[in-house]
């Protein structure tokens, strides 16, 4: 059975708690990624930073995006969705589709060794596995449509 080290990404960038939005922001666009893991100093993650909560809680709120920092939206490991470097595909599918998110952080022993997406899950299952993926992680988040 595949495995999280078989579908990960194991260049994963990530921020640090002290680290600026304005930071996270600019590497974002440098590598062309809407996401972030959030770690601590030895790379225990401690959060997921988006584009999006970059524009909504710090921009949208008035904060400046150089002075708040990292750490401040670190939601904490103990709430952070992430997996184990030896799970199966379907616990990796499972976690992602029960708690509806589109990143997952890849650890081996508590440390950050890679991050599954969307993306490499196409990469990686059949189609229509990710289709099932996508309706179940999306269906909640697509807008409503108008009848013709």
């Amino acid at each position: 059975m595949t495995t999280a080290s078989e579908i990960m990404r194991p260049d994963v960038a990530y921020i640090g708690i002290r680290d600026s939005m304005e930071t996270a922001a600019e590497r974002m666009r440098r590598l062309g990624v809407g996401a972030l893991p959030i770690c601590d100093g030895e790379r225990h993650p401690v959060g997921i930073v988006t584009d999006r909560d970059i524009v909504v809680k710090v921009v949208g709120v008035g904060a400046n995006p150089k002075s708040t920092m990292a750490g401040e939206l670190a939601q904490g490991a103990e709430s952070m969705h992430t997996i184990d470097v030896t799970a199966e595909v379907d616990d990796i599918l499972g976690t992602m589709e029960r708690n509806q998110v589109r990143r997952l952080p890849v650890l081996d022993n508590g440390v950050l060794v890679g991050i599954i997406t969307e993306a490499d899950l196409a990469r990686h299952l059949p189609g229509s596995t990710v289709g099932e993926f996508v309706e179940a992680v999306c269906a909640d988040s697509l807008p409503a449509t108008e009848p013709a």
